[in-house]
């Protein structure tokens, strides 16, 4: 393997690690590089002071099957934590995921 192989390689997992960074928007955590055309994303309304409200998950098909829906509601529930708030999951993927690990439990 020539040295232009190797740095080709490590430009495409870096630029998929970067990808695959979530970030902070408007009331939602996503992926892509743009917070208006994500490629995957998280959303939640500030219900009340003490609230949060999930009421939307998307992930698209190139980015399925590497747990980055769930990585999105973790995030949530970080932010959720920090901010002293509950969650009240209305979107249903967000909801099994919470729901279905007692590590969530101190958030619902």
């Amino acid at each position: 393997m020539t040295a232009e192989m190797v740095r080709n390689i490590l430009a495409v997992h870096e630029r998929s690690l970067q990808m695959t960074e979530i970030k902070h928007g408007n009331q939602k955590f996503y992926v892509g590089e743009s917070e208006d055309q994500p490629q995957a994303e998280i959303t939640f309304i500030l219900t009340s002071d003490s609230s949060i409200t999930i009421n939307h998950t998307f992930v698209s098909d190139e980015l399925r099957e590497q747990g980055l829906g769930e990585q999105l509601v973790n995030k949530v529930a970080e932010h959720a934590r920090t901010e002293n708030k509950t969650i009240i999951p209305e979107c249903l993927f967000a909801k099994n995921v919470l729901e279905s690990n007692n590590d969530y439990q101190d958030v619902l």
